[in-house]
Parts: C-alpha cells; sequence; structure tokens
C-alpha cells in the first residue's frame, strides 16, 4: 500500500470533519442572530427583521458584530493554546499559563484607568504587555537552573502572570469607584455585551491576518514540536521559526483579549479536543481547534445572554463548561505531560 493510500482514511475523515464543524458554526452563528430576548425570549423570524426597524437594529447592529467577534475570540484563543502546548511540548499549556491573558488583561486595564477609553491604545497597550509577559517568562525559564524545561517554563509563566495580575489589582485599587471600577471589573469577568462594529473593524482584520499566518505555517508546527537537534537535523530554524508561529498567537490573543476580557479555558480545552478528533497532525489539528473554539464562544455567548434578562459574564460560563470538561478529561485519562 502507497504512503497516499494509507493516508487517504485519515485526510478524508478530517475533511468529513471540518464539514461538519464548518456546518455547524454557520447554523449556531445564524441562531445567535436570531435568539434574544426581544420582542420575547426566542428567535425573530425572517419578516419580523424586515418590517420591524427595532429588529432590524439589534441584528445587525448590535448581534452582528458580536457573533463575528466571538468567532474571532475562538478561533484566537484555540489557535494560540495549540501552537503553544505543541511548541513548548506541554499539553497543559495555554496563554493563561504563560503570562499572556494576564499581561494583556494588565495592558487593557492600563490604558482604560489610566491612558483613556480609545480602542487603538487599549489594544496597543493589551498587545504589548502580552508580548512582554511571553517574553519576560521566556527569559526566566532559561535563567531557572533546575528541572526540565516545561517544568522551568511554567514556574516561570506563574510568576509572571502573578506579577501581572498583582499590578492589575493595584489597578483597580487606584480606579474610580463610580465609574473606571465598575467598568474594568464587568471587563476582567469576559464579555462581549458592548461590542460595536468600531472594534469588530480593529480587530477581525488583525486577528485574520494573525490566523492565516498560523495557518499557513501549521506543517512547521509538526517539526517545531521536536527537540532542536532533531528540527535542526530536518532543515528548521527553531527558534526564529518558534518566534514568528508564537508571536502570530500572542497578537491573536492579544487583540481579541483586549476588547473581550479574559475569556478562560477556551485556549486550554479545545486543543485536547481536536487532538481526540483530528489526531496530533498540526495540519489537521490546528483549523479542527479553531472551529471548534469558535463554535464553543458562540454557544457560550448565547448561553450568556438568551436565558435570562441580567446578561452572564462570558467569562463565567466558559470556565465553568471548561472546568467540567477538563475534569472529564482527566478522568479518563486523555491528558498527560510526556516525560
Amino acid at each position: 500500500m502507497s504512503t497516499a493510500q494509507a493516508d487517504s482514511g485519515p485526510v478524508r475523515r478530517a475533511r468529513m470533519l471540518f464539514v461538519g464543524l464548518g456546518a455547524l458554526l454557520v447554523v449556531i452563528f445564524v441562531l445567535s442572530l436570531l435568539a434574544g430576548r426581544y420582542p420575547s425570549p426566542g428567535l425573530l423570524s425572517i419578516e419580523q427583521i424586515q418590517t420591524d426597524q427595532m429588529a432590524y437594529n439589534i441584528v445587525f447592529r448590535m448581534r452582528l458584530p458580536r457573533a463575528l467577534l466571538a468567532v474571532a475570540v475562538g478561533m484566537s484563543l484555540a489557535a494560540a493554546g495549540t501552537v503553544m502546548q505543541m511548541i513548548f511540548g506541554n499539553p497543559l499549556v495555554d496563554p493563561g499559563f504563560l503570562g499572556v491573558s494576564q499581561g494583556a488583561a494588565f495592558g487593557a486595564g492600563l490604558s482604560i484607568v489610566f491612558l483613556g477609553n480609545s480602542p487603538w491604545l487599549i489594544q496597543g497597550s493589551a498587545a504589548f504587555f502580552a508580548c512582554l509577559g511571553l517574553i519576560v517568562s521566556y527569559l526566566v525559564a532559561w535563567k531557572i537552573r533546575y528541572g526540565s524545561w516545561v517544568l522551568r517554563l511554567i514556574l516561570a509563566g506563574i510568576c509572571v502572570s502573578a506579577i501581572f495580575t498583582s499590578l492589575l489589582g493595584v489597578i483597580k485599587y487606584a480606579a474610580d469607584p463610580t465609574s473606571q471600577l465598575a467598568e474594568l471589573t464587568f471587563w476582567l469577568l469576559g464579555g462581549l455585551s458592548a461590542i460595536t462594529w468600531q472594534e469588530v473593524s480593529i480587530v477581525v482584520p488583525l486577528v485574520a491576518f494573525c490566523l492565516t499566518g498560523l495557518l499557513l505555517f501549521r506543517w512547521r508546527l509538526n517539526i517545531l514540536a521536536l527537540k532542536d537537534s532533531t528540527a535542526f537535523a530536518l532543515g528548521a530554524s527553531t527558534s526564529l521559526e518558534r518566534l514568528f508561529i508564537l508571536a502570530l498567537a500572542v497578537i491573536a490573543t492579544a487583540a481579541v483579549t483586549a476588547v473581550s476580557g479574559l475569556v478562560a479555558w477556551v485556549g486550554l480545552i479545545m486543543p485536547h479536543l481536536a487532538r481526540r478528533l483530528f489526531g496530533a497532525d498540526a495540519r489537521f489539528a490546528l483549523p479542527g481547534s479553531m472551529l471548534l473554539g469558535a463554535v464553543t464562544v458562540l454557544v457560550c455567548d448565547s448561553l450568556s445572554r438568551v436565558p435570562f434578562a441580567a446578561e452572564i459574564p462570558l467569562g463565567i460560563v466558559t470556565s465553568l463548561f471548561g472546568a467540567l470538561f477538563f475534569m472529564a478529561l482527566m478522568t479518563s485519562g486523555s491528558v498527560g505531560v510526556k516525560k
């Protein structure tokens, strides 16, 4: 049997899964536009959207940009988690473990309280401190003299994340309790309630650029996930390529975190689910993880706003379902660190 024939089965299965997930994403996207509490809890009809100006505005000015950004958030966090877990060889790593999410949160909070609410300032500050968090975690890990590389990186990430969390606490203490503190606190819980077309026009093009770059170079992840000596023997410039791919993942994470706040567990859980469905090959696992992340965040965002009159922060919903799913993964023996 030829290699092409041997690979035809997994490739065909992956394509069928992609089609199924793509169709599911489209269905959930449309339902998220129609589902809500106006004029009563349920689904809007096409006739209502055409005849009711309020319904039209709600769908196209509120729900559509929110749904688009939910897709961007899910894809970015899931892609970043997949990239980091493969490059660092640790299935328990996600942007939150390496100071990226906390750095972005600190940068956004710094801008909200001291620099103003300009979307460009918030996004730029979040991106800068997210990159800084990853760089500092990486440098500190190199300075630690004991343990494996994975252990050193996790320890460094915990320290850097704690520093950014503490600094964010200082910012919250300095915030105006009558205006800024409430806004910052709700933002830290994660949510897409205040999304407009302005945020979409800023975030989505940047995220699309970063995710396109990751998809184009996803086959290199299989090489970069190997030991340095092995990857070098296969012709990979490990340091430069890892830096380039990590930069794309961090920028995408910072961009969505700047507008959505902290949305936890997506970057940790989706790569595991993708590997279970598509296997460990990054050519299939990375786009599969992105589709799963988009579907998950869309569903969680709809659950946060539709059932109750008062909206639940998105980060609370993703944390609840993410923690339950992670417990199921651990008890089934699907999560482990390579020794």
